[in-house]
């Protein structure tokens, strides 16, 4: 019996010190005590309830992000864009990040095709928030063409504004 309890007694000891060797700290990616104390030192720490750490690959499959966090576009402008540009078929639409990609369409009376891709970046109804880049089979449209879709992208948007009342 008490062979069996040293016996159980040393393999412990061994599993532990060998798990404390794979502790997977900053410590075994070369970075010696003091760095790592001091790198410790100048990391912000956060509450558990602000942020949920991800430990895991499969943590990027869980639900963890906050409900109440959104991500906002204007509705006005992201609606203009979609009826300025209604002579092209929409590749690609994501309200989220406020990008909508449009495949190449000729313009009612134009000869030329273009394609483009707009990304709306703020909810607010204003020029900074829209970003166009056209493109024809040849490569880059002119800037003058930029500005004038654009323009006609923020002008539709303000009309919609206008017509909802809430100007």
């Amino acid at each position: 019996m008490r062979m069996f309890r040293s016996v159980a007694f040393g393999i412990s000891v061994i599993g532990v010190l060998g798990l404390a060797a794979c502790g997977g700290g900053r410590g075994s990616l070369g970075i010696s005590g003091g760095q790592q104390q001091q790198q410790q030192a100048n990391t912000v720490r956060h509450t558990p309830q602000a942020e949920e750490r991800r430990e895991t690959i499969w943590d990027l499959f869980t639900n963890v992000d906050d409900p109440n966090t959104t991500v906002e576009v204007n509705r006005y402008i992201w609606n203009a864009s979609l009826d300025v540009l209604s002579f092209m078929p929409v590749k690609a639409a994501d309200p989220f990040s406020g990008i909508i990609v449009f495949d190449y369409g000729r313009p009612p009376g134009g000869g030329t095709a273009y394609k483009a891709t707009v990304y709306v970046r703020d909810p607010a109804l204003d020029a900074r928030s829209l970003s166009v880049a056209l493109y024809t089979r040849g490569g880059p449209a002119s800037a003058e063409a930029v500005r004038k879709v654009e323009d006609a992208i923020l002008t539709r948007a303000r009309q919609l504004r206008i017509r909802d009342g809430k100007l």
